[in-house]
């Protein structure tokens, strides 16, 4: 399963974490959408509530993108955020 989180750190104090498990943590949020299932800790959720989470392949590369309504702003590298 996909395990995302929000870590302390990066340039602009925040930054995500993809992480893939075996089994959920018995605090983690079961998040569900279109088929697609990942895992949130209870810390991360608040600053990953109304997120979109994608998966992006594209010539350059393939990466997860996250949407954050919450972030004020990023990095130029797109890596950190700030709330």
């Amino acid at each position: 399963m996909l395990r995302v989180a929000v870590d302390g750190g990066g340039c602009s104090g925040f930054q995500y974490r993809f992480d893939l498990v075996e089994d959920a943590d018995a605090e983690d949020l079961r998040v569900e959408r279109d088929g697609a299932a990942a895992l949130v800790d209870p810390i991360s959720l608040a600053l990953l509530a109304g997120s979109e989470i994608d998966f992006v392949d594209e010539l350059a590369g393939a990466e997860f993108r996250v949407r954050n309504p919450n972030a004020r702003s990023s990095c130029g590298c797109g890596v950190s955020f700030s709330i």
